[in-house]
């Protein structure tokens, strides 16, 4: 009797051992599944964030969009009529804007090629309170795609940021809605020269541009432009033949004085 005793309580004991190790597997296969609940909802939530700051960020208030018809270059010191005030897009110098901040109004086709590089431009009232007119300068910072400019045309609004076919008119330099711009459109990719420089080209203001090409504008055309340079691959020798040509015609010459 003593024996089977013992022997039961092995198969206790066994028994208490195996359902105490399915227990431990029961434990961690719920916390696998708990974890992999967390992290799917952890995943799901940033993705609904972003998705919400996407619709949120293209769904601006009071963004106005426009078609960009030709954008092809005119030359240095031509004035293009455009569509809007401030443009938007269009035709423009082969070279443009620096980014950066400026006191006085810059020259639109210049600001135009920039904006096709991915730029925005903010431009002001120039009778634009001084706080006002620093709460714009301060959205600049050393490598940003922005131009800060008064400008002297006609504006639906004190303050309006343009990018390329796009554009957004506000009353206030802290409206929200501005600064939801600036940030989504800076560095625009859907633009004709997305990444393209904003930089290494034309510093000066529109009065400074105007008053260099009465002079002769030598810096101005001197300045780096998206034209390829001369004698860059693919740029066609008009003059290639003629050296054939002229072999051609001392050839003919021979011929017809040995006859």
């Amino acid at each position: 009797m003593a024996k089977k005793t013992k022997a039961e309580e092995r198969r206790a004991r066994a028994a208490a051992l195996r359902e105490e190790q399915r227990k431990k597997e029961r434990r961690a296969k719920a916390l696998k599944i708990t974890g992999i609940s967390v992290a799917a909802a952890a995943v799901l939530g940033l993705l609904g964030t972003a998705i919400f700051m996407e619709f949120r960020s293209r769904n601006i208030d009071g963004v106005q969009e426009y078609t960009v018809g030709d954008f092809s270059h005119v030359e240095i010191g031509d004035v293009v009529d455009y569509d809007q005030s401030p443009p938007v897009g269009g035709q423009h110098w082969p070279s443009w804007q620096n980014c950066g901040v400026y006191g006085a109004p810059v020259t639109p086709e210049l600001a135009v090629h920039s904006m096709e590089h991915g730029a925005v431009w903010i431009t002001y009232d120039p009778e634009l309170p001084e706080e006002e007119v620093q709460t714009l300068q301060n959205f600049y910072n050393p490598g940003d795609y922005l131009v800060i400019s008064p400008y002297e045309g006609d504006m639906p609004a004190p303050i309006v940021a343009s990018s390329w076919g796009r554009q957004i008119a506000v009353d206030s330099a802290d409206d929200e809605n501005l600064s939801r711009y600036v940030q989504f459109y800076e560095r625009g990719t859907d633009v004709p020269e997305p990444g393209a420089s904003c930089s290494g080209a034309i510093q000066q203001t529109a009065d400074e541009v105007e008053e260099e090409l009465a002079g002769g504008g030598g810096a101005i055309e001197d300045a780096d432009t998206d034209e390829p340079a001369e004698g860059a691959e693919g740029a066609e020798d008009e003059d290639a033949d003629e050296p054939a040509e002229d072999e051609d015609a001392d050839a003919d010459a021979g011929a017809e004085d040995d006859e």
